[in-house]
């Protein structure tokens, strides 16, 4: 099972020092971050895509691209990339490029956002979030997967004799998640193409999370890519840890209280007893990761939230190692000893892209 964290790149005032980093400070934190979790074993980082204050992660492919140069193991891949307001061209070639560069170790994840006046900032229209999105991506597919495209829709201007470049890495396209909190439709699209399904349930109740990854499981069957059980399936998370629960507490307690993301509401104790928020000793995120299973079944990603709030670089810095050495080991081999040997443990990488679609060409030439 892959674990790892992804950022919003929010720009958010320490509230204990009254500090607030630049946007250039916190550009640059999250390439000390995406590195440090590299070195310290952890396998995803993911960046969102934001194109308003006060975030800064407007332009996800520069970032990765970046960080595939100076990192070694680690997947990098994207928390949201805009498939309703970029235009799918863009995506298809930016993406295949920071595959190329990357020599496979990314993936991305498609999303609406939560960013209202994103669409017309970019000439599109909210209310046709949904239709953008199964349209934007049947369009992707096609400029990944054939040389020469031909294409005409509702959104966009038509291609005629169009090829995308770079093409696709050994000519396998990059693995995506289509990533929704509320959408069945986006859960019936991940499950139409049998791509991976990612549920950001930062903000949400275990039971409202079920639902839609039980929705997606079920279509995915009825698709024909598998049983439900080997859907591919990501979770969202968030922690704070400290060895002693209490001092996580208090640590804690003044950057929730004053982030706008958390948006002055529920009290702390009130959030994290509804949603994924665990601020407390490992054991304490162990034992309520490790629960995680019980709603979803046997899942593929788990990505933790950990950059936020104004928490300063250094603390960020601490919280990676504590998951790293003391937390991930143990859910790791907690979730791998309950997994039924027929469910994947980890979302297709790039060479087990290739070896299936060799081994399918390899039959359909037997065929002939």
């Amino acid at each position: 099972m892959q674990f790892g964290i992804f950022t919003v790149s929010d720009v958010t005032t320490d509230p204990t020092t009254g500090e607030t980093p630049d946007d250039t400070q916190r550009v640059r934190s999250m390439l000390k971050i995406a590195q440090h979790a590299d070195q310290a074993g952890l396998d995803v980082f993911a960046t969102g895509e934001h194109h308003n204050p006060p975030f800064v992660a407007s332009s996800p492919t520069t970032l990765l691209g970046y960080l595939a140069g100076v990192t070694e193991h680690i997947t990098l891949s994207t928390s949201t990339t805009l498939i309703t307001t970029n235009d799918p061209v863009k995506i298809a070639e930016d993406y295949a490029m920071l595959q190329v560069i990357s020599d496979g170790r990314m993936d991305l994840m498609l999303g609406r956002g939560n960013t209202g006046p994103v669409y017309p900032w970019f000439g599109q229209d909210i209310r046709q979030g949904i239709p953008l999105a199964i349209e934007n991506y049947a369009l992707l597919r096609r400029l990944w997967e054939e040389d020469v495209v031909d294409w005409e829709g509702k959104f966009r201007t038509p291609l005629q004799g169009f090829t995308s470049t770079p093409r696709p890495l050994d000519g396998v396209p990059p693995f995506v998640w289509h990533g929704s909190i509320r959408s069945p439709e986006i859960a019936e699209q991940a499950a139409y193409y049998g791509d991976g399904f990612f549920h950001n349930n930062i903000f949400w109740p275990m039971s409202h999370t079920a639902q839609m990854v039980n929705f997606y499981r079920q279509r995915f069957e009825h698709y024909g890519h598998g049983k439900a059980d080997q859907a591919i399936v990501g979770l969202g998370g968030q922690a704070f840890i400290r060895k002693n629960s209490q001092d996580a507490w208090t640590e804690f307690r003044p950057y929730f209280d004053n982030a706008p993301v958390y948006g002055h509401g529920p009290s702390m104790e009130d959030f994290t007893a509804s949603t994924p928020l665990t601020v407390g000793s490992p054991q304490q995120v162990i034992e309520r990761y490790a629960g995680m299973r019980e709603g979803v079944g046997d899942y593929q990603r788990q990505l933790f939230l950990v950059d936020h709030a104004g928490l300063p670089l250094k603390t960020v810095l601490e919280q990676i190692d504590l998951l790293a050495e003391e937390v991930v080991p143990v859910l790791r081999k907690e979730m791998e000893a309950k997994r039924p040997e027929h469910v994947p443990s980890n979302p297709p990488s790039h060479a087990d892209r290739v070896a299936a679609q060799q081994s399918e060409q390899a039959q359909q030439s037997e065929l002939v």
